[in-house]
């Protein structure tokens, strides 16, 4: 899981992957592996579109 998530893969991906039929299990069971997924996603989303933070 942790190497996926470093890897770059999306939270739906790997929830796919492992078998979970969403997202939810996936993030409370491994969110401290794929926080840094998230975070960079994030990041990538506010450089794209910098004027639309509230």
């Amino acid at each position: 899981m942790s190497l996926l998530s470093d890897g770059g893969l999306s939270v739906e991906k790997i929830a796919l992957l492992i078998g979970h039929s969403g997202t939810a299990v996936t993030e409370k069971v491994y969110r401290h592996q794929i926080r840094p997924v998230i975070r960079d996603e994030s990041d990538t989303i506010d450089r794209l579109f910098p004027d639309s933070a509230a």
